[in-house]
């Protein structure tokens, strides 16, 4: 077991490992998303929504609406961008926990969350609740560290990518193929879409759990999550630690 985390989240990797991994990471977003619109009825992982949100609010002439929209874009962009530092720092260092620290950073977010989001909720800022800043922060860390763990074939944030994917592959599936020259027959990754079929169950069962979870537990629902990350952190980063 211990080998198995060393290896889910150390530099080392397989496609297997990666499969696992975004398991785990869809399940913990999808909980998440779905906590965040319990506490605010805003889901932070949906920046085409929240796009398109403060679109028509700027044609409306809402330009609250609009603030509140380029801060949560702002503030996933942000969480992307730490994630990558960290990564990249991580490469440059050849450590073993450049997938690790980013999840570590989320884990200790979620943590705040916690503890602290209740009263975070009070405080508005200048035009949006510190919590829907934290939260888009959450999820643009954990996408980006995805992304460049997979070089960009797996997200667990939103499944709007995932959906259509698995849609081409279904396609290529029930393509019936006509013996038409040489052309080269159509073919399904079935591999493909045993995981993207899992991947968005996983999100979907997280989003339950968190809805749950958050109606039961409130705030405190998100340690679960953060436990969860330090379980998937703490081998390679324990690694690098005893290695000094």
């Amino acid at each position: 077991m211990l080998d198995y985390l060393r290896q889910l989240t150390g530099k080392q990797r397989s496609d297997r490992h990666d499969a696992h991994l975004a398991q785990f990471l869809s399940f913990i977003a999808g909980a998440a998303n779905a906590g965040g619109f319990m506490a605010f009825r805003q889901y932070t992982s949906h920046m085409t929504g929240i796009a398109s949100a403060a679109a028509d609010a700027l044609a409306l002439g809402n330009m609250g609406a609009v603030s509140s929209g380029i801060a949560a874009i702002s503030s996933f962009i942000a969480g992307a961008a730490v994630s990558a530092v960290l990564i990249n720092w991580g490469r440059r260092k050849h450590l073993h926990s450049q997938y690790a620290m980013p999840l570590l950073f989320e884990a200790l977010m979620l943590v705040c969350f916690g503890f602290f989001g209740a009263w975070l909720q009070s405080w508005q800022g200048i035009i949006i609740p510190l919590t829907v800043l934290l939260l888009c922060f959450i999820m643009g860390l954990q996408n980006a560290m995805i992304t460049k763990l997979s070089d960009a074939r797996i997200r667990t944030t939103h499944i709007t990518g995932m959906v259509t994917d698995f849609g081409i592959e279904l396609g290529k599936l029930i393509f019936i193929n006509h013996k038409i020259g040489y052309e080269k027959p159509v073919r399904a990754d079935r591999a493909k879409m045993h995981l993207l079929a899992g991947l968005i169950l996983l999100f979907f069962l997280g989003g339950v759990i968190g809805a749950l979870g958050f109606n039961y537990f409130g705030f405190n629902s998100a340690l679960f999550l953060a436990g969860l990350l330090l379980v998937l952190a703490v081998m390679p980063i324990s690694q690098d630690i005893l290695a000094k």
